[in-house]
């Protein structure tokens, strides 16, 4: 039988293994984006999240979020805007 600690973490891997799918579908959306505005190599569209997010302090999934949320009339949060 499996100790409370592994119940937890088993749990906590089950819910991003379900997000997984909606979460690379919009970082590859965001990663098609940025090398339509920025003619750039798949690996370079990637980094650029990446290093959005290490700089502003923002999770990784939300800056691709935040980048395709743009092509819904929606604006860049500040600091994403800033680091860009």
């Amino acid at each position: 039988m499996a100790e409370p600690d592994e119940i937890v973490e088993l749990h906590a891997r089950n819910e991003q293994l379900g997000r997984a799918p909606a979460t690379r579908a919009v970082i590859d959306q965001a990663r098609g984006t940025v090398m339509a505005l920025a003619p750039c190599a798949g690996e370079r569209a990637w980094d650029l999240p990446v290093g959005v997010s290490q700089h502003c302090n923002i999770k990784l999934r939300d800056v691709p979020a935040a980048l395709v949320a743009t092509t819904k009339d929606r604006m860049l949060p500040e600091p994403i805007q800033r680091e860009l």
